[in-house]
């Protein structure tokens, strides 16, 4: 019965490599991270610039291991303040794939900083790019080895989008909306791989996030955060986390999304311009007897030019 199941379950991830067999395919482009909090820049554009030096963040997602064609993430992203400091700029990769399909998408952010009182800053973003999208159908194995709907690629196809975000921010506390796509891309395979790029309320997809960080002793700081995900049509999906620095050096936290799953983080802050961190995920759905966890790695980096500068420590 248990190989019975694995295989049924393959061959569902295998569906997302013959969707060309449908009239339309519409592409998805919503990749989760469990570190979201030191990812932020990747689902809201507004955070560009916040961190008040050059500063890059690298992750890999693993999900689902053992799961064959689960999704594969890797991401990076880099993003400075100009001189005047009202301005954000910033840059997003990311490559992904699940199942035979293969997106890689390159997205440019800008931010517009309003300062509200004392160290408080209101930023509005936007992003606009390009998702380069393939199905690698040359990796699907059939049982009939002559069948051309299986010959080859499908042709590789860019994607435009867009996205939108308000982020609100001190050294202690954010808060902040976005919209990271605000089209909707539909692919017609039929028709010669045409691309209808259109914008569809009801197709996007909401992000709030918060946090704040508070002394909980002299060597101890907590941070709690959340971030809510909408989508019209679909249930509420909540990431709530809490996590602990010790000594400015070791963050250790857990955080639960509703329905799906638990994790545990912990992040090393090497010194004040390096961290690297780690997460696992522990399903709770149907997959958990198909997979031993979902594996996440970040690196971040701050960049000083200023030798005679100290680099302020940030928290998110």
């Amino acid at each position: 019965m248990q190989a019975i199941k694995k295989s049924l379950l393959k061959a569902v991830l295998a569906l997302s490599g013959v969707c060309f067999l449908l009239n339309t395919a519409q592409a998805q482009f919503e990749p989760q991270f469990t570190q979201y909090m030191f990812n932020e820049m990747f689902i809201n554009p507004a955070y560009a610039g916040s961190r008040d030096n050059i500063s890059l963040t690298g992750a890999y997602r693993n999900q689902w291991v053992g799961i064959e064609g689960a999704p594969i993430t890797q991401t990076l992203s880099g993003h400075a303040p100009l001189k005047n400091k009202k301005i954000g700029v910033g840059l997003s990769l990311m490559n992904e794939k699940i199942g035979v399909t293969h997106d890689m998408a390159l997205f440019a952010n800008y931010a517009y900083r309003i300062p509200i009182h004392d160290d408080a800053v209101l930023s509005m973003g936007l992003q606009a790019g390009l998702i380069n999208h393939e199905e690698k159908l040359l990796e699907i194995h059939t049982q009939d080895a002559g069948d051309v709907s299986f010959s080859a690629n499908t042709p590789k196809l860019y994607l435009p989008n867009a996205g939108f975000g308000l982020y609100y921010f001190s050294k202690k506390y954010y808060a902040g909306i976005s919209i990271p796509r605000m089209l909707q891309n539909k692919i017609n395979l039929v028709a010669n791989d045409m691309v209808s790029n259109e914008v569809n309320l009801s197709y996007w997809h909401y992000y709030l996030m918060g946090g704040y960080v508070y002394d909980a002793t002299e060597e101890i700081k907590i941070k709690p955060t959340f971030m809510v995900k909408a989508v019209a049509g679909a249930p509420l999906e909540a990431d709530i986390g809490v996590n602990a620095l010790l000594k400015e050096t070791l963050w250790v936290g857990a955080s639960y999304r509703t329905k799906d799953s638990w994790a545990a983080i912990l992040s090393f802050q090497v010194n004040r311009q390096l961290r690297i961190g780690y997460s696992y995920d522990y399903t709770m759905t149907d997959l958990q007897q198909f997979n031993t966890g979902t594996h996440e790695i970040t690196v971040g980096y701050d960049f000083s030019f200023d030798k005679s500068k100290i680099i302020t420590p940030r928290y998110f």
